[in-house]
């Protein structure tokens, strides 16, 4: 079982680490159905908006069966599977962006037999872009950081949340490994502890000086001056820049303006939504009120007690310095520079891009 990547393709099915198992234990779980794959990702034992797009992806290969029947009747079977899949998780862009691209896959191929070949060399691609992607995000965002700074992170943005390396993770990782003497400081990420169970694992295993608080103590840090920058993920970002992540990034950027501490987003291309105008839109994930008054099996609150449990919330882009991409770092406006980079890397993909870099672009749209 590999520990370097959080799913893979595995003698015609998807393995994944079962998230929900960690930090105690690292066990797979192998996916041989689409309705396997939605199972995992909608209890979390696959979580993060990369991973979950990617696990998706190979869900809709494992749809595409083994090419029997007409190509007619195989493409209304993926249609039916990509829709349960995408209403997994309804706030991640990135799943219901990855669905896509496998159905525009599926509808140029020219008969069924050649349909699950397709589909599963266009999740392969996916997963190998993925960790490239990473790899330039790391490097681009590696450098905000100056030597021997402590910065503060969210919920789970490393290995386990994509193709491998990590989002903000891979950024903190990436100062790490060039020596920069950073400090990162975890947040436990209530209600079900990915940072605690989660990141602070994946801190340990890279090495990486790392300290765990909970979620209540960032702003009694940031007032005594033991955090310098905050560094988080992204679920989907709105063409303003408004940004979707883990329920208690919102407080955490506002904390950080309240002392004027940079606050950035890092996350791939894939996670800006441009037909999302703004934040206000963004659909909020609502999940069970037992993640909420259940601890570790354990009830910790009265069995008749009404609860809110959002997933997610919003941080207005007004709050964010910058957000770190593969395509470099953007700042505002979101606007022009997100729609910039994402044009920049189009051209890039598509062989035109001739060298510029679409934070040069997004400068002198600037």
């Amino acid at each position: 079982m590999s520990t370097e990547v959080p799913l893979w393709w595995e003698d015609g099915a998807l393995s994944l680490i079962d998230q929900t198992a960690l930090p105690h234990e690292v066990r797979s779980r192998r996916c041989t159905t689409w309705e396997e794959v939605a199972e995992a990702i909608r209890s979390l034992r696959v979580r993060g908006a990369p991973a979950i797009g990617l696990a998706a992806a190979y869900g809709l290969a494992l749809a595409a069966g083994d090419g029997s029947g007409s190509l007619g009747e195989r493409l209304a079977c993926l249609r039916v599977a990509a829709a349960g899949l995408r209403a997994t998780r309804p706030t991640a862009v990135n799943l219901a962006w990855a669905l896509d691209r496998l159905l525009a896959v599926a509808d140029t191929a020219p008969n069924a037999a050649e349909l699950p070949a397709r589909l599963l060399a266009e999740a392969h691609a996916l997963a190998r872009a993925d960790l490239a992607i990473n790899r330039r995000l790391g490097a681009h965002g590696a450098a905000l950081f100056p030597d021997g700074c402590s910065v503060l992170t969210y919920c789970n943005t490393g290995m386990l949340a994509t193709g491998g390396w990590g989002t903000a993770f891979g950024v903190l990782r990436q100062a790490h490994e060039e020596g920069r003497g950073i400090r990162v400081i975890a947040c436990e990420t209530r209600p079900v502890l990915q940072g605690a169970r989660l990141t602070a694992w994946e801190l340990l295993g890279a090495g990486m000086p790392a300290t765990l608080i909970t979620d209540n103590a960032a702003a009694a840090l940031m007032r005594a001056g033991d955090v310098h920058a905050v560094i988080v993920g992204a679920d989907r970002i709105a063409a303003n820049g408004d940004t979707a992540n883990k329920v208690g990034t919102y407080a955490l950027a506002v904390l950080a303006h309240a002392h004027g501490l940079p606050f950035y987003v890092a996350a791939p291309l894939s996670t800006v939504d441009l037909a999302t105008s703004e934040g206000t839109v963004i659909p909020i994930e609502e999940r069970s009120p037992d993640e909420v008054t259940m601890l570790a099996g354990v009830r910790v609150a009265p069995a008749d007690i009404a609860v809110r449990n959002p997933a997610f919330d919003v941080t207005p882009h007004r709050l964010i310095t910058a957000i770190v991409t593969e395509a470099g770092v953007l700042r505002p406006p979101y606007t022009v520079t997100l729609r910039a980079a994402l044009e920049s890397e189009a051209g890039r993909a598509a062989g035109g891009a001739g060298g510029r870099s679409a934070s040069a672009d997004a400068g002198a749209a600037r």
